[in-house]
């Protein structure tokens, strides 16, 4: 396919070998309690699937939305240019024909024809340009437009970033060589809007209108979010008529659900004492996928104290994460010590390198009193109690106490509800706040640069031209070699400023009825719950 240009054959071997190390470093899928069961049998066609989760949706426009919840029902209701095939590793052809890189910094896709969106009208080139153009310039702060790097700055738009000379061709004209452009092409905030969509707005959720598999026919926030396949799709139609969306404030309502029959799929999020208890539960499956996901603390750097590097280096050296595996999760998480995920090619404990595994309380006092820094520090952190899970009221806790434990900090922990949190984090109104992460695409670069760039999606004021510098030549770069150095560089220095202090990683769970078939293909590294590919057998 015209989709592997000349730019990313060695850059997607790479990838290829990162995949396979992420899905090696978790479960094979077949230990006791996890199996595949009824999960390979050939489902019977149409029916409605129902979906229970404990996610939030902050906004159904690409604009506007950054988040997990959101992206999931934006890759079900509309449509990219590139997209993942279940378990790849590569772009490969969606809205697009074909794409190519003419040159180091163009990158051309050719689109298919005859392609509709949900209100009938026809997707043009004008669509794709309009679409990265109001994501940019409406620079939402809970959009995802720091991820359009490549052709732009937030906020800023000149007209020269694409060229669309036929209503059926579209011209990338990128600030710099970037190999990972077809994979960002893949992700939430590239997929495709309609030009009558406003400029300077965010489009309601209840008049989404896009060109994927499905439609929304129904949305109550918080409550309930119907789909109906959509049967003008351009590709392969849904195995499914419908997926109702159900949402659940608590994870053991969700279970309780699971049990009871009243929903078909649990994905997102259950605390380790449920999935244990659903294990044991013959109606039920527990299936487990590769994972990436991350939780980290970030630190806003113009707030007193994260403004002290000796502060965020002594927090890193006493948060006790082993602690927090143990107590609060049970051991179904790992302790992380870098931004990039182990089994990612590149990655270091580059943490662990510098402050070592255990708190280190004697090092951590000794940093902050050679800066002259009196103690104990007063810190006040963020959490957010529903959208990552119950489980973060117990992880903050044992943040709360390993710090305050050690004498060198007091503790005040705040909390409020995702979509008040989100956009309050991003925006100078968090000191140090609670976050989690899931790939955009399955690249180090997914953990770095979006973390560590000046112009990252935290707003967190961290800038090192050193780490600017470095993400360029990683993204210009197709030796593996050369990329693997560089990300190895760019975590050492991640852990000696700490904007970020890493917490956890964790594989991917789902809970379903017996009869649900399907949820297993879509568990992979790209975090995509792909609807249209779940089915029943009776």
């Amino acid at each position: 396919m015209r989709t592997k240009p000349y730019l990313l054959r060695a850059f997607a071997a790479l990838l290829a070998l990162s995949l396979l190390a992420a899905a090696c470093g978790g479960d094979d899928g077949e230990s006791e309690g996890e199996g595949t069961g009824t999960d390979t049998a050939t489902p019977a066609g149409g029916g409605t699937i129902i979906h229970g989760w404990t996610e939030s949706i902050v906004s159904l426009d690409p604009a506007g939305s950054y988040d997990l919840g959101s992206w999931n029902i934006v890759y079900n209701v509309m449509s990219g240019l590139l997209e993942v095939e279940p378990g790849g590793s590569e772009p490969v052809p969606a809205l697009a024909e074909s794409c190519e890189f003419t040159d180091n910094e163009t990158y051309t896709c050719a689109l298919r024809e005859g392609v509709t969106f949900s209100d009938g009208s026809t997707l043009t080139s004008e669509d794709v340009a309009t679409s990265f153009e109001r994501n940019i310039l409406i620079d939402d702060p809970n959009g995802a437009c720091s991820l359009l790097s490549a052709i732009a700055d937030c906020g800023k738009w000149t007209g020269k970033e694409i060229d669309t000379p036929d209503d059926l061709t579209v011209t990338f004209n990128l600030r710099a060589p970037d190999a990972t452009w077809p994979f960002v092409l893949t992700t939430g905030a590239a997929y495709i809007v309609p030009s009558e969509y406003p400029m300077d707005a965010l489009q309601p959720d209840d008049q989404v209108i896009g060109s994927g598999r499905y439609t929304v026919a129904e949305y109550r926030p918080g409550e309930q979010l119907v789909l109906e396949a959509n049967p003008d799709y351009f590709g392969v139609a849904p195995i499914n008529d419908r997926v109702i969306v159900q949402f659940f404030d608590k994870s053991s309502a969700l279970k309780l659900a699971l049990e009871q029959g009243e929903v078909d799929i649990g994905w997102r999020t259950f605390t380790p004492t449920d999935v244990a208890s659903m294990r044991e539960n013959s109606d039920l499956q527990v299936l487990e996928g590769p994972g990436a996901e991350i939780r980290y603390l970030g630190f806003n750097l113009s707030f007193e104290p994260g403004n002290e590097l000796a502060v965020r280096q002594a927090v890193a050296m006493t948060i006790d994460r082993q602690a927090i595996v143990d107590n609060v999760y049970n051991g179904t998480v790992q302790p992380l010590y870098s931004m990039v995920p182990v089994g990612y090619e590149g990655a270091i404990p580059s943490f662990a390198d510098l402050y070592g595994e255990s708190p280190d309380v004697e090092g951590a006092a000794g940093v902050l009193a050679d800066a002259g820094i009196e103690t104990p520090v007063e810190l006040e952190i963020w959490w957010t109690p529903t959208h990552y899970g119950d489980a973060s009221a117990d992880e903050y806790a044992e943040i709360q106490r390993a710090l305050e434990d050690s004498g060198l900090f007091t503790v005040t922990l705040k909390s409020t509800e995702w979509d008040q949190y989100i956009e309050a984090a991003l925006t100078d109104q968090y000191p140090i706040y609670q976050l989690g992460w899931f790939p955009d695409f399955t690249d180090p670069d997914n953990y770095v640069g979006v973390f560590y760039s000046s112009s990252s999606f935290l707003n967190n004021h961290y800038e090192n031209a050193e780490v600017d510098d470095l993400i360029a030549q990683e993204r210009a770069s197709t030796d593996p070699a050369e990329r693997t150095a560089i990300f190895e560089q760019l975590q050492t220095i991640g852990a000696e400023d700490v904007p970020i202090v890493p917490i956890w990683q964790a594989t991917q769970i789902a809970v379903v009825r017996q009869n649900v078939v399907g949820v297993q293909d879509t568990l992979d590294a790209s975090y995509q719950f792909r609807y249209w590919m779940i089915g029943k057998t009776e």
